[in-house]
C-alpha cells in the first residue's frame, strides 16, 4: 500500500467518525441551518382579507426582535435591594439576562450576507433590524402583500415567516413584519379641539418667538390650583421639586419650543426639557406632547423631562417605534437604577385592535422597566370611558395601560375652591354624543380581556359585581378636565387622561426625591399603590371619588373602574410611602 492510498483512507476514517460523532455535519461543510415557521398571531379573518397588492420591495421594514428572559433573573432583578441615588452597571447582567455572545454572532452569520444593519439593546434584550421588504423577504422565505380588512389595509407575509431554530427558539416577540395593529391614538380630549393645528403644524421646529403671554383663559386649571388641590406644594414646601429627579416622556408628536419655554418661563421653572428623536423625527405637533411637557412642569419646578418622540404619522408598524422609545429609556438607565425616576405615556389603542407580537413586545418593556429598572410607567387609561373601541356600549379598555406592569391612570373633573383646595371631584365623563367617541367620553375603565389579575391588584372595592378575575383599571385617577396649557402661540382649556398620567408621573418623582433623601429608599411599580392603600395607617393617600360614571360603571367607596383608588393626597401618600419603606 502507497503512502497515498494510507493518507486517503486516514482521511476518510476521520471524516466517517466525525460522522458518527456529528450526525449534522460534514467534514469540512457546516451543517445545514435547520428553520422554524412564525406565527404572527394576525387573526385568520384578517389574513383572508381580499389582498389588493405586493408592498413595494423598495420598503423599508424595522424588525424588532424581543427575546426570551428567563423569569427567575427577573425576579431576581426585582428583588435585589437597590441603594437609592447609586449608581448600578446591569451591562454586567447583560449575558445572564439576554442572548448570549455566541447567538448573537450566530444571528450576525445568518443577516450579514444580505448586509443587513443590526443593534442590539445594552441588555441583550431587543434586536433592531431594518432592512427593505425584498430583503426580508428572501431571509424569511416569504413575501410581503397588502390586505384591506374591514376597511384598512395592512401589510403582512403573504406566507408564514421562517427563521433559523435557534433563532425562533429565543424569541418571544417579533414585529414590523406587519402592521395590523391600530396605529395608537393619543389620550387626549376633543376639548381641545380649539387648539389643534389648522394650518400645516411645524412639529419641532422653531418659530418666532413670540412676546410673553402669561394669562391663561378664565376658568381653566393651573398648576398651583392642581398643586393645592392634590397637596403637591406641601412637598414643595419641604425642597422637594424635582431636583435631581426626571419624568421620561413616550410620544408620537412634537412640539414647538416657542410654546414650551412660554410656559416654563411663566411658571419660572428651574428644571430642564430636553427631546430625543427615535426612528426618526415627528411630523407633527398635535398638542399631545405639549400637553404633557407642561403638566410635569407646572407641578416639579425643577425637574429633569426628557421627551423621548417618534413620528406617529407613519405607514408602518408604529408600535414597533413605541416600543423602541421604551426601549431607549431602557439602555439610557441602565447605570440609574436607583434614580426613582418614572415613565409617563399617553397613548394606545382598544386591545381588540392589536396584534399579539405587538403587545408581547410592550409587555417585556415595561417588564423591563419595573424589575430591572426599578422605574414606574404611568399610562393614560383612555377617553372614551369604558369603551376604548370606540363603539357605545361595547366594552373595552385600552393597551398598553392594561399591561399589568403599567400603572393606569383614569380621568376625573376637578373643581377648586377660591384658595385652591379641593372643592369637589367627579368621573370624568360626557355621554351626549354616542355616536361618536371624540377621545370625549371620559376616563377609560373596565376588565382587560387580554391579562389576568395580578395577584398584587387587592384592595377594597376590587371584588365587585362586574370582577372577572381579569386585570382591572384604571388603577388611579387625576384632573382630565379643562386644563391650562399654552400650543399654538395661545392659551386654552385642555382636557383627557393623558393629563393625567404626566400628573401622577410628576407627583411620584416629588415623592421618590423625599424618600431618597429620608430613607434611602423609593417606591416603584403598579404593586405601590395597592401596598399603601392597604397600609395607609390613619393617612389618606389617596381622594376617593365616588360620584359620577365612565357611561357604564359607577364610582363608588373603594376602588372603582372609573376612578380606580382615586386621586392624589400626596402628603399622605409620601407618609404612607415613607411607613412603607421603614
Amino acid at each position: 500500500m502507497t503512502s497515498h492510498s494510507i493518507i486517503v483512507r486516514s482521511i476518510a476514517a476521520f471524516c466517517g467518525l466525525l460522522l458518527l460523532l456529528l450526525p449534522l455535519t460534514s467534514c469540512g461543510t457546516p451543517a445545514p441551518l435547520q428553520f422554524t415557521t412564525i406565527d404572527l398571531g394576525i387573526p385568520a379573518n384578517a389574513l383572508n382579507s381580499p389582498v389588493v397588492g405586493p408592498l413595494p420591495d423598495a420598503t423599508k421594514l424595522p424588525v424588532r426582535i424581543t427575546f426570551k428572559i428567563d423569569p427567575k433573573l427577573l425576579h431576581q432583578s426585582d428583588t435585589t435591594k437597590v441603594q437609592a441615588g447609586q449608581k448600578t452597571n446591569l451591562e454586567q447582567l447583560a449575558g445572564k439576562i439576554g442572548i448570549s455572545d455566541a447567538t448573537y454572532q450566530k444571528i450576525k452569520d445568518f443577516f450579514s450576507p444580505a448586509g443587513v444593519s443590526l443593534k442590539l439593546s445594552k441588555l441583550r434584550t431587543h434586536l433592531a433590524i431594518d432592512a427593505k421588504a425584498s430583503t426580508f423577504a428572501k431571509l424569511l422565505q416569504t413575501k410581503f402583500v397588502i390586505h384591506n380588512y374591514n376597511g384598512r389595509k395592512f401589510y403582512a407575509p403573504a406566507t408564514p415567516p421562517k427563521l433559523p431554530t435557534f433563532f425562533a427558539n429565543s424569541i418571544d416577540a417579533i414585529t414590523g413584519l406587519d402592521n395590523f395593529s391600530a396605529s395608537p391614538t393619543h389620550a387626549l380630549a376633543d376639548v381641545a379641539a380649539q387648539l389643534r393645528a389648522t394650518s400645516v403644524a411645524q412639529g419641532t421646529q422653531a418659530k418666532r418667538a413670540p412676546q410673553q403671554d402669561c394669562s391663561p383663559v378664565q376658568n381653566t386649571l393651573l398648576p398651583r390650583d392642581i398643586a393645592h388641590a392634590y397637596g403637591y406644594d406641601q412637598l414643595w414646601q419641604r425642597g422637594w421639586n424635582g431636583e435631581g429627579m426626571t419624568v421620561n416622556l413616550v410620544e408620537i408628536d412634537g412640539f414647538d419650543s416657542n410654546d414650551i419655554n412660554n410656559y416654563l418661563s411663566c411658571i419660572n421653572f428651574k428644571g430642564h426639557v430636553s427631546m430625543k428623536n427615535i426612528d426618526g423625527a415627528p411630523s407633527q405637533a398635535l398638542g399631545e406632547a405639549t400637553l404633557d411637557v407642561q403638566m410635569v412642569a407646572g407641578l416639579a419646578r425643577s425637574i429633569n423631562i426628557v421627551a423621548y418622540q417618534t413620528d406617529g404619522n407613519t405607514n408602518g408598524d408604529v408600535w414597533a417605534q413605541v416600543n423602541d422609545m421604551l426601549q431607549a429609556i431602557i439602555d439610557d438607565n441602565t447605570n440609574n437604577t436607583g434614580s426613582g425616576n418614572v415613565v409617563s405615556v399617553s397613548l394606545g389603542s382598544a386591545e381588540g385592535d392589536m396584534a399579539p407580537q405587538d403587545v408581547r413586545a410592550i409587555d417585556s418593556s415595561l417588564q423591563q422597566l419595573n424589575q430591572v429598572e426599578h422605574m414606574t410607567v404611568f399610562v393614560a387609561s383612555g377617553d372614551c370611558g369604558a369603551f376604548t373601541n370606540r363603539v357605545y356600549r361595547s366594552l373595552s379598555v385600552s393597551f398598553p395601560a392594561s399591561d399589568p406592569w403599567a400603572v393606569s391612570v383614569g380621568g376625573t373633573v376637578l373643581s377648586v375652591g377660591g384658595n385652591q383646595s379641593r372643592a369637589n371631584e367627579v368621573v370624568w365623563s360626557n355621554g351626549s354624543n354616542p355616536f361618536k367617541c371624540s377621545n370625549s367620553w371620559g376616563s377609560g375603565g373596565g376588565n382587560s380581556q387580554m391579562f389576568s389579575r395580578p395577584d398584587w391588584q387587592k384592595a377594597s372595592g376590587i371584588d365587585n359585581q362586574f370582577s372577572q378575575g381579569r386585570r382591572q383599571l384604571p388603577d388611579i385617577a387625576a384632573a382630565a378636565y379643562a386644563l391650562a396649557v399654552y400650543f399654538q402661540g395661545q392659551w386654552g382649556s385642555v382636557g383627557g387622561t393623558s393629563a393625567a398620567a404626566p400628573i401622577w408621573a410628576a407627583g411620584l418623582a416629588l415623592v421618590n426625591e423625599g424618600l431618597k433623601q429620608q430613607t434611602q429608599k423609593f417606591g416603584y411599580s403598579p404593586r405601590l399603590f395597592y401596598a399603601i392603600a392597604n397600609s395607609s395607617n390613619g393617612t389618606h393617600p389617596f381622594f376617593d371619588v365616588t360620584r359620577g360614571n365612565n357611561l357604564y360603571y359607577p364610582a363608588t367607596n373603594g376602588w372603582d373602574f372609573s376612578t380606580g383608588l382615586g386621586t392624589p393626597n400626596l402628603a399622605d401618600f409620601y407618609q404612607a410611602a415613607s411607613n412603607l419603606m421603614r
